[in-house]
């Protein structure tokens, strides 16, 4: 029994350094893509207004009073998601080492979702603003909401610690806050393309279903684990699924919106 509890400590330890340095080519693949965008992308920039509200004297009433407030350049808002990326992979694989694997072994991993709450959010910004969401405060609402979904995620890998039964109370809610901002974008979207002289770019058509179902496959990743469906039930194989999926979303959004709109003509 004692020679096969050490087996699996050797077994789990080689796991670990080869998750380190997973981590580490990961960093450098996303910070290589991002400093590619800073340099290459053209200065496409895309509005953020303010519609704060306004005494019209003419008709004695409070209306709107749309306002600049912000040109957000494109290539630097992509390449921020994917650098913020690079930055938690590198301190995962360096001085935040020892901090992981501690909280691996207890079947968590909050900076992940940190970094998501971060990353995602600004994703999701980025393609509302591609159908048409310019208003500040949705945008801010936006990226609030998407990056409670996240936060929702540490509460369920903690919380999970401490039961003999898997909670999904922190999924569900997480879900729904999820859910909320695709919702808004899609609504944006059809009216776009019911609209006569607006439609959104061709490339967008791709964009909203290909990154809705890279989102939705990081759930599923999470339901895999606390299921325990085969490799899932090992905590170390759904982390590993977390990072390549992670790439594989930041990576598709990159370089479709350097496609359509960042390329240099």
């Amino acid at each position: 029994m004692k020679k096969k509890e050490v087996n699996m400590n050797q077994n789990f330890e080689i796991k670990l350094k080869g998750l380190r340095n997973f981590n580490t080519i990961m960093g450098f693949l996303h910070l290589i893509q991002g400093v590619f965008m800073i340099i290459v992308s053209n200065d496409t920039t895309y509005p953020i207004y303010t519609n704060f509200l306004k005494f019209d004297i003419a008709n004695r009433a409070l209306v709107p009073d749309p306002k600049l407030w912000y040109e957000l350049p494109f290539g630097i808002g992509t390449a921020v998601f994917l650098l913020l990326s690079a930055t938690a992979h590198f301190y995962l694989s360096t001085i935040g080492y020892k901090r992981y694997v501690e909280n691996l072994r207890k079947g968590q991993n909050p900076v992940r979702f940190y970094e998501y709450a971060l990353s995602s959010s600004l994703m999701i910004v980025l393609i509302g603003m591609l159908v048409g969401i310019w208003d500040l405060g949705s945008i801010i609402l936006m990226f609030g909401i998407n990056a409670m979904m996240n936060l929702f995620g540490i509460m369920m890998e903690y919380h999970n610690q401490y039961t003999k039964k898997t909670n999904w109370t922190a999924f569900i809610y997480g879900s729904i806050a999820g859910l909320i901002p695709w919702i808004i974008i899609v609504i944006y979207f059809l009216s776009a393309i019911n609209s006569s002289g607006a439609k959104p770019p061709a490339f967008v058509y791709a964009i909203i279903p290909t990154i809705f179902v890279f989102f939705n496959i990081f759930a599923i990743n999470m339901v895999l684990q606390y299921k325990k469906v085969g490799k899932w039930k090992e905590y170390i194989f759904g982390e590993k699924v977390y990072i390549i999926l992670s790439l594989l979303a930041k990576t598709a959004l990159a370089w479709m919106i350097f496609a359509g709109t960042l390329a240099p003509v």
